[in-house]
């Protein structure tokens, strides 16, 4: 099951995603999170903390699940 990450910004980053969902404490965890587990966007692994993700993106995290963005007006 997705859970689905509302934003009224164009698009957020994805540390900023794990951060808010409390995957990581603090953003310079991010960097060390996405070198030590694979992360993926769109099905496709990515490691940049600074990947902007946008509505409709999907981001699976392991142990964590699967998480779907949207926009906070839909």
């Amino acid at each position: 099951m997705e859970k689905i990450i509302k934003i009224n910004t164009p698009f957020i980053t994805l540390g900023q995603m794990l951060k808010e969902e409390a995957i990581i404490g603090s953003g310079g965890q991010a960097k060390w999170f996405l070198r030590e587990n694979i992360v993926l966007v769109n099905s496709e692994h990515d490691d940049r903390r600074g990947r902007k993700l946008y509505p409709d993106d999907v981001i699976e995290v392991p142990g964590e699940g699967v998480f779907k963005i949207a926009a906070k007006n839909s």
